[in-house]
């Protein structure tokens, strides 16, 4: 009879240890929460449009709060978070950023657009790239920032394609969604719109077909239809030539500054490409 009731008040305390509460800094280790993929899951055909999404979990939960985006040139901006981080995009090392970033995303298409040698001031260096024989797969937190990145092939060289060769990243600070579609070499699918989500912000590149043609560079700009959208990687046809791929639903200025800031209370109501000084 003793051991019996010895057993049955060992298994009573195992029961009770697994379900009583975990610690705090236990349930701190779980991943970040994407608030830009909320609505992306099992939505294969869903058209993304700019919401104010409910608070989330994690770093990017923080509402009303302005990031300033300063186009420094080719497919680098440099993104300056509310709580201080600065971010640059396609980081080359050859194009002088105001100051130097604590992060920095890379994509491998050519040296405009990494540098194995980066400052060893810079806190976080990411590759859109695997570095271990698989696709490059990031998230990351910086301060109040949440970076995570969705692969695409890329041309390695004439038409052969490389798996996985870029990066399209995503940056979730202060509510907002701001993504970069580094050197995309192709139109995306289903499966890669429900992994980016939804996109307040998008830097998407306008060079007329050194990566995509026009045509297939506006149809991903529609589908994603984010709310402020920023011309970059602008090579051979004007960017004049981009802009009348849009019709009526989309806004189009020029910016007479390189820089932009915006909040979840200050994006545009239609979607406007946004062409920043230095383009």
């Amino acid at each position: 009879m003793m051991p019996r009731l010895i057993l049955l008040a060992f298994a009573a305390i195992v029961l009770l240890h697994a379900l009583w509460p975990m610690p705090a800094h236990a349930q701190s280790a779980r991943p970040p929460v994407s608030q830009c993929q909320a609505i992306a899951q099992s939505l294969p055909d869903v058209t993304f449009a700019s919401f104010k999404p409910p608070a989330a979990f994690g770093v990017q939960a923080a509402a009303n709060e302005q990031v300033t985006i300063t186009y420094v040139g080719h497919s680098t901006f440099l993104i300056d978070t509310p709580g201080g981080v600065s971010i640059a995009t396609d980081y080359s090392g050859w194009l002088a950023t105001p100051k130097l970033p604590d992060v920095v995303t890379m994509n491998k298409a050519n040296p405009n657009h990494y540098t194995l040698t980066p400052d060893p001031a810079i806190k976080q260096v990411l590759h859109g790239w695997g570095d271990n024989g698989q696709p490059a797969d990031h998230d990351a937190i910086a301060g109040d920032a949440y970076i995570r990145n969705v692969t695409t092939d890329i041309r390695s060289g004439g038409t052969v394609m490389e798996p996985d060769g870029n990066s399209i990243f995503i940056f979730e600070v202060a509510g907002l969604c701001i993504g970069h579609l580094g050197h995309l070499h192709h139109e995306l699918d289903d499966t890669d719109y429900a992994e980016i989500g939804r996109l307040d912000v998008l830097m998407v590149p306008v060079d007329g077909g050194l990566t995509m043609g026009a045509d297939s560079m506006s149809r991903v700009v529609s589908r994603l239809r984010s709310s402020l959208i920023l011309p970059m990687h602008q090579r051979g046809p004007p960017v004049t030539r981009f802009l009348q791929m849009f019709g009526d639903g989309f806004d189009k200025s020029f910016a007479t500054q390189a820089s932009v800031t915006v909040s979840m209370r200050s994006l545009p109501k239609k979607p406007l490409i946004y062409i920043l000084q230095g383009l």
